[in-house]
C-alpha cells in the first residue's frame, strides 16, 4: 500500500472510531490533509476498496473499515500514551492499593474500565504455577478451623475445617493438637505446588492426624478454587453495539469464565496484544477487539489484563491503558518493570 492509500485508510478508520459512521471523499481529504482532488481520493477509496481494507454498507454511502482495514491501522500503531491525569489515576490506584490479591485484581478490572469506557478483564494468577508460601490452621473458635495459605502469587487461600459432626475432630480442635497439626500442614505443603495432590507425614497422635486429613480434604474441595476472572464495566459497553442480539451475545461470553480466560491466555501465548472480530476465534466476539497485556510475578508470566469492546474501539488509548496497567500490577504484585517484548500487535498469520 503506497503512503497516500494508507494515509486515506487512516482517515477512515479514524473517523469511524469517532463517529460510527460511513466515511466519504470529502471528510477523509480534510482529515488526511492531502494536497489531492477530491476524484483522486475517491479513487483511492475504490482500490482499497477492492484489496479488501474498506467495505461500503449501502450504494450511496461511504466507506467503513473492514477487519483487514482494522488490523493494517492497529499494525501500524505506537505503544500509544494516556493523559497526564490519567497517569496520576493509575499511579494513584497502586499508590493505595490495599487488601488482599482477589480485592485488588477486582479493583483493577474496574480501574481499566473507568480509563477506557470498554469492559475489562482481568485473570489471576494460575494456582497451576503458584507454589506455597506458608500454611497456617488457625482455631477460629465455635467449633470451626481455618486452613490460610499463602501462595508466591501473593493470593490467600482459605479452607474451612467444619469439626462438628466428628467427634474426634471436636475433640482435637479442642487442645494443643491445633498448632500441632499447623506444623505438620506446613512442612507438607510449603514450596509446592498447588496442583499436586498434597499428602502429610503421620505423627501417630490420632488428633493431630484428623485435622491433618480434614484440613487437605477441605483444601482440594471444589469449593475453595479461588476465582481466575475479574471482570469490570460490563455497563460501559451497553451503548456500543447497535443489535441488541450482539450485545447479549458479548455479555454471555463474558459470563463464560473458562472461555473468556482461555481467551486471553491463548492471545498472550501466541504474542498478541489485539485480536480483532474472527481472529479471537470466538464466534460471538465477530463484531469486537480484544487488547491485552500479559502481568508479571518474579519475572515469571502469571496473569494478564485486558480489555474487550468493538471492532472500532479507540486501540491507541486501549492498547496505552493495558500496558500502563498492567506493569503497575507487576510492580504492585512484586516485579519492577516486566517486558513486553514478546506481545506485539501482529496478525496471527504473520506470526
Amino acid at each position: 500500500m503506497d503512503e497516500r492509500r494508507a494515509k486515506v485508510l487512516r482517515a477512515v478508520v479514524e473517523s469511524f472510531i469517532d463517529n460510527a459512521q460511513p466515511v466519504g471523499s470529502q471528510a477523509v481529504l480534510e482529515a488526511a490533509h492531502l494536497d489531492v482532488s477530491p476524484a483522486t481520493v475517491r479513487n483511492d477509496l475504490a482500490a482499497l476498496e477492492a484489496s479488501g481494507f474498506l467495505m461500503q454498507p449501502h450504494t450511496s454511502a461511504g466507506r467503513v473499515p473492514t477487519e483487514a482495514g482494522y488490523r493494517h491501522f492497529v499494525d501500524g500503531l505506537g505503544p500509544g500514551t494516556l493523559e497526564g491525569s490519567e497517569i496520576r489515576q493509575v499511579r494513584a490506584f497502586f499508590a493505595h492499593a490495599q487488601g488482599q490479591i482477589e480485592e485488588l485484581l477486582s479493583d483493577t478490572s474496574r480501574l481499566l474500565s473507568d480509563l477506557t469506557e470498554y469492559a475489562a478483564m482481568v485473570v489471576a494468577p494460575s494456582i497451576d504455577r503458584d507454589t506455597i508460601r506458608s500454611a497456617q490452621l488457625v482455631d477460629l473458635g465455635g467449633g470451626r478451623l481455618l486452613l490460610v495459605l499463602v501462595m508466591s502469587s501473593g493470593a490467600v487461600e482459605r479452607a474451612y475445617v467444619d469439626v462438628y459432626g466428628h467427634p474426634n475432630l471436636v475433640a482435637a480442635a479442642s487442645g494443643a493438637a491445633v498448632g500441632s497439626a499447623s506444623g505438620v500442614l506446613s512442612d507438607a505443603l510449603v514450596g509446592k505446588s498447588h496442583s499436586v495432590v498434597h499428602a502429610a507425614r503421620a505423627t501417630g497422635d490420632p488428633a493431630t492426624d484428623a485435622l491433618v486429613g480434614a484440613a487437605l480434604a477441605a483444601l482440594t474441595s471444589d469449593e475453595t478454587a479461588p476465582r481466575e476472572l475479574y471482570v469490570g464495566g460490563t455497563s460501559n459497553i451497553t451503548g456500543q453495539f447497535e443489535a441488541v442480539s450482539s450485545l447479549r451475545s458479548v455479555l454471555s461470553v463474558l459470563e463464560e469464565q473458562l472461555l473468556v480466560v482461555s481467551l486471553l491466555r491463548s492471545l498472550v501465548d501466541r504474542g498478541l496484544s489485539v485480536a480483532i472480530g474472527s481472529e479471537s476465534g470466538v464466534a460471538p466476539l465477530a463484531e469486537c477487539s480484544v487488547v491485552v497485556a500479559p502481568y508479571q510475578v518474579d519475572g515469571e508470566t502469571v496473569g494478564s489484563v485486558g480489555l474487550l469492546g468493538p471492532t472500532r474501539m479507540d486501540y491507541s488509548k486501549a492498547l496505552a491503558a493495558v500496558h500502563t496497567v498492567s506493569r503497575r500490577l507487576s510492580a504492585s504484585l512484586g516485579e519492577s518493570e516486566p517486558s513486553h517484548a514478546a506481545v506485539s500487535t501482529a496478525s496471527p498469520l504473520r506470526d
